[in-house]
Protein backbone atom coordinates (compact mmCIF):
# COMPACT_ATOMS: atom_id res chain seq x y z
CA UNK A 1 0.00 0.00 0.00
CA UNK A 2 1.57 3.06 -0.50
CA UNK A 3 1.86 5.83 1.52
CA UNK A 4 -0.63 8.72 1.79
CA UNK A 5 -0.09 11.89 0.06
CA UNK A 6 -1.55 14.06 3.24
CA UNK A 7 1.47 13.82 5.51
CA UNK A 8 5.05 13.44 5.38
CA UNK A 9 7.66 10.69 6.20
CA UNK A 10 10.86 9.93 8.00
CA UNK A 11 12.86 7.47 6.06
CA UNK A 12 12.94 5.66 9.55
CA UNK A 13 8.83 4.71 8.59
CA UNK A 14 7.08 7.08 11.30
CA UNK A 15 4.47 9.44 9.04
CA UNK A 16 3.70 13.00 10.41
CA UNK A 17 0.14 14.73 9.52
CA UNK A 18 0.10 18.16 9.79
CA UNK A 19 -3.28 19.95 10.83
CA UNK A 20 -2.76 23.75 11.63
CA UNK A 21 0.02 23.73 14.27
CA UNK A 22 -0.85 20.56 15.66
CA UNK A 23 1.04 17.39 14.10
CA UNK A 24 -0.25 13.94 14.60
CA UNK A 25 2.79 11.29 14.29
CA UNK A 26 2.46 7.22 14.29
CA UNK A 27 4.73 4.56 11.61
CA UNK A 28 4.08 3.50 8.20
CA UNK A 29 2.33 0.30 6.88
CA UNK A 30 5.58 -0.70 5.58
CA UNK A 31 6.65 -0.25 9.30
CA UNK A 32 3.91 -2.87 10.49
CA UNK A 33 4.65 -4.95 7.83
CA UNK A 34 8.40 -5.37 8.20
CA UNK A 35 7.52 -5.58 12.35
CA UNK A 36 5.11 -8.49 11.35
CA UNK A 37 2.19 -8.53 14.17
CA UNK A 38 3.00 -5.21 16.98
CA UNK A 39 2.32 -6.14 20.57
CA UNK A 40 3.55 -3.70 22.68
CA UNK A 41 3.81 0.31 22.31
CA UNK A 42 6.12 2.43 24.96
CA UNK A 43 5.49 6.01 24.78
CA UNK A 44 8.68 7.43 26.90
CA UNK A 45 7.99 11.09 25.56
CA UNK A 46 4.25 11.49 27.45
CA UNK A 47 5.05 15.46 28.03
CA UNK A 48 6.82 18.34 27.67
CA UNK A 49 8.85 19.69 24.86
CA UNK A 50 10.69 16.77 21.88
CA UNK A 51 13.44 17.93 19.81
CA UNK A 52 13.67 16.97 15.64
CA UNK A 53 15.46 13.30 15.53
CA UNK A 54 14.95 12.28 18.99
CA UNK A 55 12.83 9.03 20.13
CA UNK A 56 9.74 9.21 21.54
CA UNK A 57 8.94 5.23 22.60
CA UNK A 58 9.35 2.32 21.02
CA UNK A 59 6.85 -0.77 18.99
CA UNK A 60 7.54 -3.92 19.76
CA UNK A 61 6.40 -7.25 17.72
CA UNK A 62 6.95 -10.59 17.77
CA UNK A 63 10.36 -10.31 15.51
CA UNK A 64 12.32 -6.74 16.79
CA UNK A 65 12.20 -3.53 18.43
CA UNK A 66 11.95 -0.43 16.99
CA UNK A 67 12.97 3.07 18.56
CA UNK A 68 9.99 6.03 17.03
CA UNK A 69 11.39 9.15 16.56
CA UNK A 70 9.89 12.72 15.47
CA UNK A 71 11.14 14.81 12.56
CA UNK A 72 9.47 17.97 14.24
CA UNK A 73 10.13 19.46 17.54
CA UNK A 74 7.38 21.12 19.18
CA UNK A 75 5.63 19.78 22.68
CA UNK A 76 3.61 16.79 23.53
CA UNK A 77 0.19 17.15 23.88
CA UNK A 78 -1.59 14.11 23.39
CA UNK A 79 -0.46 10.59 23.60
CA UNK A 80 -3.00 7.99 22.01
CA UNK A 81 -3.78 5.54 24.97
CA UNK A 82 -5.74 3.42 22.57
CA UNK A 83 -2.49 2.16 21.19
CA UNK A 84 -1.40 1.69 24.20
CA UNK A 85 -3.31 -0.26 25.78
CA UNK A 86 -4.23 -2.43 22.27
CA UNK A 87 -0.85 -2.61 20.19
CA UNK A 88 -3.11 -4.55 17.44
CA UNK A 89 -4.43 -1.18 16.38
CA UNK A 90 -1.08 -0.24 15.06
CA UNK A 91 -1.92 -3.50 12.74
CA UNK A 92 -5.32 -2.75 12.00
CA UNK A 93 -4.91 0.91 11.20
CA UNK A 94 -1.66 2.18 11.56
CA UNK A 95 -2.69 5.35 9.28
CA UNK A 96 -5.59 6.35 11.71
CA UNK A 97 -6.77 4.92 14.89
CA UNK A 98 -3.01 3.89 15.57
CA UNK A 99 -1.36 7.47 15.57
CA UNK A 100 0.82 7.28 18.66
CA UNK A 101 1.37 10.81 19.57
CA UNK A 102 0.51 14.70 18.93
CA UNK A 103 2.94 17.51 19.22
CA UNK A 104 2.23 21.09 19.26
CA UNK A 105 4.67 22.09 16.22
CA UNK A 106 7.85 24.83 17.10
CA UNK A 107 9.01 25.18 13.68
CA UNK A 108 6.52 24.19 10.87
CA UNK A 109 9.37 24.90 8.33
CA UNK A 110 10.93 21.66 9.99
CA UNK A 111 7.37 19.90 8.69
CA UNK A 112 8.25 21.04 5.19
CA UNK A 113 11.89 19.44 4.88
CA UNK A 114 10.41 15.65 6.02
CA UNK A 115 9.82 13.73 3.27
CA UNK A 116 6.60 13.62 0.75
CA UNK A 117 4.59 10.61 -0.13
CA UNK A 118 6.03 10.36 -3.39
CA UNK A 119 9.85 10.16 -2.28
CA UNK A 120 9.09 7.51 0.76
CA UNK A 121 7.19 5.04 -1.67
CA UNK A 122 10.30 5.61 -3.75
CA UNK A 123 12.68 4.74 -0.79
CA UNK A 124 10.26 1.64 -0.40
CA UNK A 125 9.36 0.12 -2.92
Amino acid sequence: MAAPEDRRYLSSHEWHKLDGDVVTIGITKFAVDELSDVTFVDISAEDGEINQGETFGEVESVKATSEVYVGVSGEVIDVNQAAIDDPSLLNEDCWDKGWLIKLKVADASEFEGLLDATAYNAENS
